[in-house]
């Protein structure tokens, strides 16, 4: 699965070739706060340091993209910390550069662990697979290495995960729409669920769930399905076409990129938005009230926690195998005005 990452913008065109979710193009390194959540950080995670000096690689979507800027901060601080160096091998995005430099690695027995976010989920097995087989200790890194999308169990056998499950994703976004209509009190309340990409399997499992809690629920009216994208720009027209048909829409879903370009477009209009991303600029707007909530996870931390995961594993320590990133964010993801209340965020848009 190639990754076109909700949590960036500005990379339509070059991610579309590579074929998954959207990643910013944003190069804005992360800070060092953990945005008030719990789970493993340089100063806070159990130690790992038995068992000698460690090297780790990093195959992050790109060191130009924040999102993968932070989860690099969150591991190169353990590391250092943790009698271990890592290193971030730079793909930019292609789903191909990627598997080579997977293969190269293995090859130059210089890593103990890898850490992989992957472009392309299903591109990558056989790469990772070569990995395991060499007895490097493999973390998959927020996107699945495979192509289901409903589970954090590992589709490669041996390999750790550290996963946020599209399936899972789409499903609080649904209950977030939803608690966004029972704070209005209306009877029907239309919704309106700007998805991703329709082409893309992983979307659209996110989509199917999303769409469900929605559907599931007593006077919730699902009245719109718009293809609004991962930038300012497609959410802007996924809005202006929202109101073209649905005037009286009162709440509205998507990436968070394309809610800030919705929620220009709604200009007095009362409606509710709900982001998915938990960048500095999504946290906020939930704390100034201007979202009602946004799918929160804290991405730094969750790099220490690879780091963490990938490291004891090399040091013969009994890890859990099969993890949800989403155990590391306050509230299960749920980012609502109370449970983003001490949270900065990690990352910039």
């Amino acid at each position: 699965m190639s990754i076109r990452d909700r949590y960036g913008r500005g990379l339509a065109a070059g991610i579309m070739a590579a074929g998954l979710l959207a990643l910013s193009a944003a190069c804005v390194a992360p800070g060092s706060e953990t945005g008030g959540t719990t789970g493993a950080t340089a100063e806070g995670a159990p130690s790992a340091s038995a068992g000698g000096h460690k090297r780790i690689a990093f195959f992050g979507f790109a060191r130009a993209n924040s999102f993968a800027a932070a989860t690099w901060a969150g591991i190169e601080e353990y590391a250092k910390a943790n009698d271990a160096e890592a290193e971030f091998f730079d793909p930019n995005f292609d789903a191909q550069t990627q598997v080579q430099q997977i293969q190269d690695a293995v090859t130059s027995k210089r890593f103990d662990v890898f850490i992989v976010q992957a472009n392309d989920g299903a591109a990558v097995v056989p790469a990772v697979r070569q990995a395991v087989a060499a007895g490097i200790t493999v973390v998959a890194e927020f996107t699945p290495v495979g192509t289901r999308y409903d589970t954090t169990e590992s589709q490669v056998p041996g390999m750790l995960t550290l996963l946020d499950v599209p399936t899972d994703n789409g499903r609080k976004l649904g209950e977030l729409g939803v608690a966004a209509c029972q704070s209005k009190k209306l009877n029907p309340c239309k919704v309106a669920y700007l998805e991703g990409f329709k082409s893309l399997p992983l979307d659209n499992a996110r989509t199917d769930a999303a769409v469900k809690a929605l559907e599931a629920a007593p006077g919730v009216e699902l009245v719109a399905r718009v293809e609004g994208g991962y930038t300012k720009e497609s959410g802007r027209k996924a809005m202006q076409d929202v109101l073209q048909s649905q005037p009286d829409v009162n709440v509205v879903i998507g990436s968070s990129q394309a809610i800030a370009g919705a929620e220009g477009v709604a200009g007095g209009k009362d409606v509710l938005f709900v982001g998915n991303g938990g960048s500095r600029q999504a946290v906020r707007a939930v704390q100034e009230g201007r979202w009602f909530a946004t799918y929160y996870l804290p991405e730094k931390t969750a790099g220490a926690k690879a780091a963490e995961l990938g490291l004891a594993k090399a040091r013969g320590q009994d890890v859990t195998a099969a993890n949800s990133s989403t155990d590391l964010a306050p509230n299960g993801g749920l980012g609502t005005k109370d449970a983003l209340k001490d949270v900065q965020g990690e990352y910039d848009e």
